[in-house]
């Protein structure tokens, strides 16, 4: 009995402890769930304050952590997410790209130029893998893995004027 009333006596340290590390943790993700965790905690160092007892607290944290992070964080990545370009970049922005074969592609060895001037160590793609896909015949990536390109051979009704 006296180890729990030393715990409830001191459970003010562990809350303000675990806000702290919960804030740390917020710095380091920037994803607004340990920040809603330690706002929970908040709620729970407050309980202690007025006098629950401890299994009130931990309930009082977990509802207020709970609440705010199904009812407040998805407004505040929102916001947050408001202003991004959805625009793809570096490798995700390559997905799809068209371009011409330089140099015969198997499933093993070739080199593709791509629209945006880039030049790649390619691969046909394993659907294709059979094909050898001669000099100038139009491609289109499918995945990157590493720098090689994989693609995929294009019809001609498919390239853009």
């Amino acid at each position: 009995m006296e180890l729990i009333q030393t715990i409830e006596d001191w459970a003010w340290i562990g809350w303000l402890v675990l806000i702290l590390l919960f804030l740390v943790i917020e710095m380091l993700t920037l994803d607004f769930t340990f920040l809603m965790l330690s706002i929970g905690g908040v709620a729970g160092l407050a309980s202690d304050l007025f006098g629950a007892p401890l299994w009130l607290q931990v309930v009082i944290a977990a509802v207020v952590a709970a609440v705010l992070v199904l009812f407040l964080r998805p407004p505040l990545l929102r916001r947050l997410r408001r202003g991004e370009d959805p625009t793809p970049s570096n490798v995700a922005a390559l997905i799809g790209l068209s371009g011409r074969v330089l140099s015969t592609v198997s499933a093993d060895a070739g080199q593709v130029k791509l629209s945006n001037g880039d030049v790649w160590t390619a691969r046909a793609e394993a659907s294709f893998a059979t094909l050898a896909l001669e000099p100038g015949t139009p491609v289109r990536v499918s995945r990157i893995d590493g720098a090689t390109a994989y693609v995929r051979p294009v019809d001609t009704q498919e390239l853009p004027a």
